[in-house]
This record gives C-alpha cells, sequence and structure tokens, in this order.
C-alpha cells in the first residue's frame, strides 16, 4: 500500500524513515540536516562508523530520539540534465532502501522526495520514479506493507497526489 502525506518525514512513527543523504553519510542540510537534528548525536556517531554511502545506494541505522525505529540512508543522484544516468540511480534508491528494510523485518518506510532538493531533479520526474518503482516493488510479497510518501511542501504534494490518482 502507497500512501501520500504532506508533512515533515522527522515525525513520522513508522518502522523506518529514509533519508536523502550526502555520500559521506555525516549529515547536511535538508532533509539530511533535519533527520540528524531530530535524531540526536547518536545517528551521527553510528554513521560514522559505515565509510559512507555511493549513490544509488543505502545503509540503515537506528532511529535514536525519532519516532521512527531506524533510518535508512540513501543517497539520490545529482541532476545533470538527465544524461548521467539519473534515472537509474533514482531507481536504485528506492529499491536498494526497500531491499533494506525488508531484509530487516520492517513493515513501514516512510520516504521523501528524494533528489529534489539541493540535487535538483525535477520534482514531476522524481516523483514519476518514486511511484512507478515503489509500486513494482510492492507488487512481490515481502515485509514491507505499507510506503509512505512524505512531502514537505504543498506543491510537492501535489504534484505526488496527481501521479498517484491518474490525474
Amino acid at each position: 500500500m502507497i500512501q501520500l502525506a504532506q508533512g515533515n518525514i522527522v515525525e513520522q512513527d513508522l518502522d523506518a524513515i529514509v533519508n536523502a543523504a550526502n555520500s559521506t553519510l555525516l549529515g547536511g542540510g535538508g532533509v539530511d540536516g533535519a533527520i540528524h537534528r531530530a535524531a540526536g548525536p547518536e545517528l551521527l556517531e553510528e554513521c560514522r562508523t559505515l565509510g559512507g554511502c555511493p549513490t544509488g545506494e543505502a545503509r540503515i541505522t537506528a532511529g535514536y530520539r525519532l519516532p521512527a525505529r531506524h533510518v535508512i540512508h540513501t543517497v539520490g543522484p545529482v541532476w545533470y540534465g538527465g544524461s548521467r544516468g539519473e534515472r537509474d540511480l533514482l531507481r536504485s534508491c528506492y529499491i536498494k532502501s526497500l531491499d533494506l528494510a525488508a531484509e530487516h523485518g520492517l513493515a513501514s518506510v516512510a520516504f521523501p522526495s528524494i533528489s529534489t532538493g539541493a540535487y535538483g531533479y525535477p520534482i514531476e520526474s522524481a516523483s514519476a520514479v518514486a511511484i512507478t518503482t515503489v509500486k513494482q516493488w510492492l507488487e512481490d510479497p515481502r515485509s514491507v506493507t505499507l510506503v509512505r510518501l512524505v512531502c514537505f511542501s504543498e506543491e510537492d504534494y501535489e504534484v505526488y497526489e496527481g501521479l498517484v490518482s491518474g490525474e
């Protein structure tokens, strides 16, 4: 099942939230910074032990002070106009994150809009990749039964909503 929500991903009380991280996993701006601030310094300490994460891959940590029990960190692609494999890398972020959640027996995961902030991926294209990839992944029965796509802005929510409802 896919749900849409508008709000702050750090407030999601699910098994895991996904962090749109940079490759160091050591915090940054946007979603990454908000998650690190809300989770507390223990998250940074654990992330330091992971050795970073390449674009399109995912890593998992505890959620610490967040309502979510886990944080799945994934590194989305920087948008270069679509000529450098950005779509495949973005798709991989969703698949690897969901695979990791399933490996850990998690049932519910919340995603932000990966790569659409500072990395410049156009929201219309990114949301289409997100929704299509998640729907396809959920076709095979696994532990993950709920994926919530959390949009921070009303504008982003409306883009996602239009795609989910088929408008």
